[in-house]
This record gives structure tokens, sequence and C-alpha cells, in this order.
């Protein structure tokens, strides 16, 4: 078994040259910057939620990657190879590319329609109100293995991510029919689905692939939906944990060094009882997604 990537929070290993080994670790990271903080039980919460999904996804017909869950914090998946920029004739490859859906204000959507980089008036809303439901779902791409994450147009995410418009529509569309689904299911168990990432590949019939993992509290944002409709946004994924490290003036310290390309500073370990309350969220958050007992 050959490790050949080392995430922020997961391992990969080559298990033959069709397949792949996952290991969810207890790391947690945030604003691309890993704490220096093991959460207990975290990547087991990711693993088995992901596997969760994937089961859903192939049931409705989507193809994905997911091979089984093996132990509590690892997955088989199938193997694809990362494409070169532009190589749009190519079959069979990860896309580098990360796909975003958005159903509410929140997050860096609110920022940038704050800062005017996003008009309101382009997701059929007047006013800028966090929390705010979307009339439409909104739609973007952001970059995978650059340093930072950025949102790109469709057209540079065509050109990188090797894909001709037709696949890329495909895509959306199917992000959707799943998030549908996923909207429902969490919709009843008490959960609003703010917002979520997935990721893709192309088989070799350049047909979408769906791949690495999704509807977690990593990748996704959730809120309670009894807070919700009382006007207060609880929430119940990752964000819990950068709410704190914006509260603490770490976010704005980085963003500072960043915008005057500074040295970054180093993000500071979680206090025990944060540690304590993320590794409640994570194991309560998979039984609330996903219906069922830890």
């Amino acid at each position: 078994m050959e490790l050949i990537r080392k995430g922020k929070v997961k391992e990969v290993y080559a298990l033959n040259d069709k397949e792949l080994l996952f290991i969810f670790t207890d790391s947690i990271s945030v604003f691309d910057k890993i704490i220096p903080s093991k959460i207990p039980d975290k990547g087991a919460s990711l693993a088995r939620t992901s596997a969760h999904w994937f089961e859903i996804a192939e049931n409705m017909g989507i193809n994905t990657h997911f091979i089984k869950l093996e132990e509590m914090n690892r997955m088989r998946v199938k193997r694809f190879s990362i494409m070169n920029k532009g190589d749009v004739n190519k079959n069979s490859f990860l896309i580098p590319l990360e796909f975003i859906a958005r159903y509410y204000v929140a997050g860096s959507l609110f920022d940038r329609l704050k800062e005017g980089k996003i008009k309101a008036v382009e997701l059929g809303i007047r006013n800028v109100k966090y929390g705010e439901k979307l009339p439409q779902p909104y739609f973007e791409v952001t970059t995978k293995f650059e340093d930072h994450d950025r949102n790109i147009d469709f057209n540079e995410a065509m050109e990188i991510g090797g894909l001709h418009k037709n696949e890329l529509d495909e895509i959306k569309e199917l992000i959707f029919k799943i998030d549908e689904r996923l909207n429902k299911d969490v919709e009843s168990r008490g959960l609003i689905h703010v917002d979520g990432k997935k990721e893709w590949a192309l088989d070799m019939n350049r047909n979408p692939v769906l791949v690495d993992t999704f509807g977690t509290a990593d990748e996704d944002r959730f809120w309670d939906l009894k807070e919700y409709e009382k006007g207060n946004f609880i929430e119940l994924s990752k964000e819990f944990v950068r709410k704190y490290y914006r509260e603490i003036g770490y976010y704005d310290k980085l963003l500072e060094a960043r915008e005057k390309g500074l040295k970054e500073p180093e993000i500071p370990p979680l206090p025990d009882d944060m540690i304590k309350k993320t590794s409640v969220l994570y194991k309560e958050m998979y039984e609330k997604i996903t219906g069922k007992k830890w």
C-alpha cells in the first residue's frame, strides 16, 4: 500500500492501479490551515456519512467511485488519474475542481455580496440579508490544487477541468438532483442544508463520476431548522470551528497577511472544551444527517 497523497484531513493510498484507500484522520482544517488539534471520532464521522450518501447516489442511478466502507474511518474507492490542464480529449480522469451549490446567503457568498464582488440582483434578491433563502440555487466552481482555492468563471473552469460545456451542465444538473434528495432527507431530521461542495471525475466514456466525499459536516454547511425558524443561525458543521477563529480575531489577521503578502500567522490549537464540543458535534451530525445511530 503506497501513500500517494496526504491532504489536510485525509490520506490517500494506492492499493493497485484501479483502487485507492481513503483513511480519514481526526485532523481538522479551516481557511486552508491545519489546526494543531485532533478531534476524536471526526474521521469516522466523515467516512461513514459520506458512505451513506454514496450508497444513496448509486441507488439514484448516479455513477460514483465508492466501492465499500472498510472499518470506521476507511473507504475503498475507484482510482482516477489527475488530468493535465486543458486536456479536453482525455478520458477517465479526476477533474481538478470543486463544484459548489448554495441555497442560502451564508459564508463566503455573504462576504462577497457585502463587498460588491457579487451583485444581489444576480441571485434574484434585492437586499443582502444573512440567512436569506435564495430563490434559485447558486452554482459556482473553485480551483482545487492551488495554494488557496479561488472562485473562477465557467470558461476558466472548462479550461482547467478539461470539460466541454455540456459536461459542465450535466455535472450541475446531477448536483441539484442529489441535493434535492439530501435537502429533503436532512430537513426531515431537523436540519437545513445551506450549501455544499462536490468533486467529480470522468470515466472512459466521459460520463461524470461522483468522487471524494460529500454531504458531511466538513464539505457541507448545516443549520438547525427550529432555530432558523426563530431567526437564529446555529452552525452544525465545520463552520462551528471557523466561527471560533473569527471570534478570537485570527481570521482577520490571516486575511490581512494574505492581502499584504506577509507571512501567515500560525493557527493556534483549539482549547480543550472546543475539542470536546467539536467531537460531540461530528458524532451527533452523523446521526442527524444519516438518520442512523452512531
